[in-house]
C-alpha cells in the first residue's frame, strides 16, 4: 500500500494519477485523484499499514515551522520496514535559510530508515507566484545576481512516483529544470508573456542568506526536467 502526504498539494495533485491504488492523506476530507482519500494527521491508521509513504506535505507558509514535528510524527507512527520516500530541496547542506535548513534536518532523520530523498529545485509555479505578487507595484523587484532552476511540477512527480515503486535508494540525484538563469531574466520572461510593463529592479539581500542564494547552490543541479519556463508561461496563458 502506497500512502501520499499532502496529497493535495501542487506535487501531490500530480502524483496520485501515477500510482496505482495509491491512499491519499488529507486534513480535510476529500475526493478524486483516482485515490482512496483520508481525513487526519500523520498519525492516522493508514500510515501505519502502509509499505511505502511518499511524504510531500510541508508547512510552506510558515518556512516548516511544523515540519519536524511532523517527520517525528511518522517515524513514530509508520512500520520500520515501511519505504519512506521523500522530496527535499537542493542545495541545502550549509544553506543558512531557515527553511532549507528544517528540510536538511527532515532529510537526517528520514535516512534512519529505508529511504529514497530526492532534491528538487523550485518550480515554475512557485516562481511565477512570486512574480504575481512581487509586480504588483510600479516595479518588479527581485533579488539581485541570484540564479535559479526553475522546473516544472509534473516532471519531479513523475520521477518520485517511479522512485515510490522501486526499493529504497537513499539520496538520488538531484532533479532541476532545463536552464539555469538569473531571476531577472525569468522576471522579464514573466512580464513578457503577461503583457505587463514593469522595470525589473534587481536588489541584492544582505548578509549570510543573500550571499548563499547569489553562491547558487540552489541552482547548480543536473538539467534532468525538459519543460522551460517560458514554456510553462505559454501554457499558463491558455
Amino acid at each position: 500500500m502506497i500512502v501520499v502526504t499532502g496529497a493535495s498539494g501542487v506535487l501531490g495533485t500530480h502524483v496520485l494519477p501515477l500510482l496505482d491504488a495509491p491512499h491519499a492523506l488529507s486534513r480535510r476530507p476529500r475526493t478524486g485523484g483516482g485515490a482512496t482519500w483520508h481525513a487526519g494527521e500523520l498519525s492516522a491508521p493508514v500510515v501505519g499499514e502502509a509499505s511505502v509513504i511518499l511524504h510531500l506535505a510541508s508547512d510552506t507558509r510558515r518556512m516548516g515551522r511544523d515540519d519536524l514535528r511532523q517527520v517525528r510524527t511518522l517515524l513514530a507512527t509508520a512500520r520500520p520496514d515501511a519505504h519512506l520516500v521523500y522530496i527535499s530541496i537542493a542545495g541545502i547542506d550549509g544553506h543558512p535559510y531557515p527553511y532549507f535548513r528544517v528540510k536538511r534536518e527532515a532529510e537526517r532523520l528520514i535516512a534512519a530508515r529505508p529511504h529514497t530523498i530526492l532534491r528538487a529545485t523550485q518550480w515554475h509555479g512557485f516562481v511565477a507566484g512570486f512574480f504575481d505578487l512581487a509586480s504588483k507595484g510600479p516595479a518588479l523587484v527581485v533579488p539581485a545576481r541570484t540564479p535559479v532552476t526553475p522546473v516544472a511540477a509534473e516532471e519531479v512527480a513523475t520521477r518520485l512516483a517511479g522512485l515510490a515503486q522501486g526499493p529504497p535508494r537513499g539520496r538520488v540525484a538531484d532533479f532541476g529544470g532545463p536552464e539555469t538563469l538569473d531571476v531577472a531574466v525569468l522576471a522579464r520572461a514573466y512580464l513578457a508573456a503577461a503583457g505587463r510593463r514593469r522595470p525589473v529592479l534587481g536588489v541584492p539581500v544582505p548578509g549570510r542568506i543573500g550571499r548563499a542564494f547569489r553562491e547558487g547552490a540552489h541552482a547548480a543541479v543536473p538539467h534532468a526536467g525538459r519543460t522551460t519556463f517560458a514554456e510553462y508561461l505559454a501554457g499558463r496563458g491558455r
